[in-house]
């Protein structure tokens, strides 16, 4: 009964070793397209720097700064909260956190897979399977390694970026809401 489970297992195992490799492939795929949307933004931010200055951020037109986010949101809606703010900052973050948290379990799980048939070989004295097995389990963690990597100093750097520009906005709505604030206070008292 336990040795049919434990064939059952091995052979399940073994079944998950293709969708593993190609979300890794995906991913990686993914890690790419994330670091060119990185790049791109990098560079806005930095051609469109001038146009972010607190007095720019008063102007009555409402256009968008390409590379900044939250000051975009902010002058298409300059009534929105602090915490619709924050909601979309997360947003913008949440696919390359996703991403950074899921790619080194993907490349250990294919990592581990491998592992069973190369100690198969090893136990039947078979040197190739050995080295086969090893090598594809050894490049799934490399790989995964490096998509989190990527993807983890992508999401520091913008939320950075984010924290910044929350930072100067919110400054902005406090001044905004304090007369409210205080005319709510006299009509209590």
């Amino acid at each position: 009964m336990i040795r049919n489970l434990e064939d059952l297992m091995y052979r399940l195992s073994d079944f998950f070793m293709a969708p593993v490799l190609l979300l890794l492939a995906l991913l990686f795929g993914y890690c790419l397209y994330a670091l060119g949307g990185f790049a791109c933004q990098y560079w806005q931010r930095r051609t469109n720097r001038a146009a972010y200055t607190l007095d720019e951020l008063k102007h009555e037109r409402p256009r968008p700064i390409k590379g900044y986010l939250l000051i975009s949101i902010f002058r298409l809606n300059p009534n929105i909260s602090k915490d619709e703010l924050d909601v979309a900052a997360l947003q913008s973050l949440e696919a390359v956190r996703t991403v950074s948290r899921i790619a080194p379990m993907l490349g250990l799980i294919a990592t581990m897979i491998p592992m069973g048939p190369a100690l198969k070989s090893l136990a039947d004295g078979n040197v190739q399977g050995i080295s086969e097995n090893l090598i594809v389990a050894f490049s799934a963690v490399i790989f995964g390694l490096v998509i989190a990597s990527v993807t983890f100093w992508i999401a520091s750097i913008k939320k950075r970026w984010l924290a910044v520009e929350f930072a100067a906005i919110g400054a902005m709505i406090d001044r905004r809401e304090l007369p409210a604030q205080e005319a709510l206070l006299r009509e209590v008292a």
